[in-house]
């Protein structure tokens, strides 16, 4: 990887960059970025495309692996599928593409006629827990689950560890996403205690378990939990990070800590985490559309109409080009609240702003 790690830094240095820049644009840890220029971190495809988008370049190309020509690689597909639909989602959702993962997944798990090509079972469970996690934004829950549960039975077999802690963590997030703290905190528990797993994914954990203690109404615990996470975020990083925890930032975080928040009925408390999450977001992207709603929630709770005004505008453009069928589930919810309590003319501003009576 070292051909896309020195054309990094030719862009950087070309354009008079500093890594912080460089890091902030596209919405990565700078310590992220500076561990994979400096070869102690392996990149992502994600990564590689947020560049490419930022300055119209083709690094992604300096990630694929030469192939031979009479001897293809049966996984390529596999890979260009994932990196398609996880582009997808980021900008767009899953809603749209939820389908197509899900086939390619069922096909290429009908494919595996052996358990001993440790590679076919890795990429299997990888496209497993993408369809999995397009599943749980299109609000297909059970679907989701099961190719989570799929992912993790594969990836054991494959003996590919940080799969199977990315399916646990997915199951976790699940799990809070649908009221069941009980095998969240399970798998929380798990995820922060084993010796060998990762400090990021660790962190995860402790994530996971701080929503899972809030869920209970276990205000103390859980909001311990969310700052010893918000505390070891920088010092968590380290090499053995698997490198699908490129995203686990400070605004994966923050915004958990307001969501737990939430949770416990401090809409007030959750207010300036949640606006801080949104700060830090990709603009106009799935994640800017999630926590743009769940802004909504908390003001929409305390009754600060011009405020929930002003996040409806916003969340009325987003959804121009994002399909998340989650985050529109909570929307209607809040938009209930309005049409309930809001005065009039809040009232007819939502309907017109996101286009829902």
């Amino acid at each position: 990887m070292s051909d896309f790690s020195e054309a990094v830094k030719a862009e950087i240095k070309a354009r008079g960059l500093s890594l912080r820049a460089v890091a902030k644009s596209v919405h990565y840890d700078v310590s992220f970025i500076s561990r994979v220029l400096n070869g102690k971190q392996k990149p992502s495809i994600e990564l590689a495309v947020s560049l490419d988008r930022l300055w119209g370049t083709k690094l992604v190309e300096a990630l694929r692996e030469p192939i031979r020509i009479d001897q293809p690689s049966p996984n390529d597909y596999v890979r260009a599928a994932v990196a398609h639909f996880l582009e997808h989602d980021n900008r767009h959702g899953g809603d749209h593409v939820a389908d197509a993962a899900k086939q390619v997944w069922k096909a290429e798990a009908r494919k595996l006629d052996t358990f001993e090509d440790k590679k076919r079972l890795a990429d299997v469970a990888e496209i497993a827990e993408v369809a999995g996690w397009l599943l749980f934004d299109a609000n297909r829950q059970e679907e989701a689950r099961q190719a989570f549960i799929e992912s993790q039975h594969l990836a054991q077999l494959a003996g590919d560890k940080p799969m199977q802690w990315f399916a646990l963590d997915m199951l976790a997030m699940q799990d809070v996403q649908n009221g069941n703290p009980g095998e969240a905190l399970r798998i929380s528990e798990e995820l922060m205690t084993n010796p060998r797993v990762p400090g990021r994914v660790a962190l995860l954990g402790r994530v996971r378990h701080a929503r899972a203690l809030a869920l209970t109404g276990d205000r103390t615990r859980a909001l311990d939990a969310a700052e010893r996470a918000q505390g070891a975020l920088q010092d968590s990083i380290s090499s053995r990070d698997p490198q699908w925890a490129w995203w686990v930032d400070e605004m994966e975080v923050i915004g958990h800590r307001g969501e737990a928040l939430i949770s416990l009925g401090d809409y007030k408390g959750a207010l300036p985490h949640l606006q801080r999450a949104n700060e830090l977001v990709k603009p106009l992207g799935r994640g800017s559309l999630y926590y743009s709603v769940a802004e909504l929630t908390a003001l929409v709770q305390l009754e600060a109409w011009r405020e929930s005004e002003t996040t409806l505008s916003r969340i009325g453009v987003i959804l121009e080009s994002v399909a998340s069928s989650r985050s529109r589930a909570r929307l209607k919810e809040a938009l209930r609240v309005i049409e309930r309590d809001a005065p009039g003319w809040l009232k007819e501003h939502a309907r017109e702003a996101v286009l829902l009576g």
